[in-house]
């Protein structure tokens, strides 16, 4: 049996609006910076593959999606409580385990892509963070019947969305004299 998390990590997601409110000020903390960024002469100059939504859209999106994950992780843990079979309490754990994963991986996005300007090593992290959250899914998935899967599909489309829109910028962008500083 893999190590289980501290009890400090079961008990965030037990409280539904401190469940909510990590990744929402996570999300917030990791993307601070990235509107300076994205006014200046690098990004504005970055060639972006189609279907790119605007601007304004991302604050909506990812306040949805953040949204939903928390709400999911409440949602799990509470299954978890009331499990009965050792093996979906573990199950859970490990989604749980997961989940904190990928919210690392999610808050390390913005500044590996904004402040650091390396589009390739954004696309690594995406990639990253798309195949934990997929794996984290199917893991509550099966745990909650399902409970956890509506908040969690979306998040898993859009990864798959921001790892063709990332990876786009890094292909479209290889080898270009990209100026990174204003």
């Amino acid at each position: 049996m893999s190590p289980t998390l501290p009890g400090f990590l079961f008990d965030i997601p037990r409280n539904p609006v401190v469940a909510v409110g990590l990744p929402l000020a996570l999300g917030f903390l990791s993307g601070a910076g990235s509107k300076k960024v994205i006014n200046s002469i690098w990004y504005q100059s970055l060639l972006i593959p189609p279907g790119r939504p605007p601007r304004p859209a991302f604050p909506i999106i990812w306040t949805t999606l953040y949204t939903a994950m928390g709400y999911a992780s409440y949602l799990a843990i509470r299954h978890h409580d009331r499990a009965v079979m050792a093996v979906t309490k573990e199950t859970i754990q490990t989604g749980l385990k997961w989940y904190y994963v990928q919210l690392g991986l999610n808050f390390m996005w913005n500044p590996i892509f904004f402040n650091a300007k390396s589009p390739l090593s954004a696309l690594v992290d995406a990639v990253a963070l798309t195949g934990s959250t997929w794996y984290m899914t199917k893991l509550f998935h099966g745990a909650t019947d399902g409970a956890t899967t509506p908040f969690l599909i979306p998040y898993c489309v859009w990864l798959g969305f921001v790892v063709y829109i990332n990876g786009g910028i890094w292909w479209l962008n290889r080898g270009r004299n990209v100026p990174k500083y204003d």
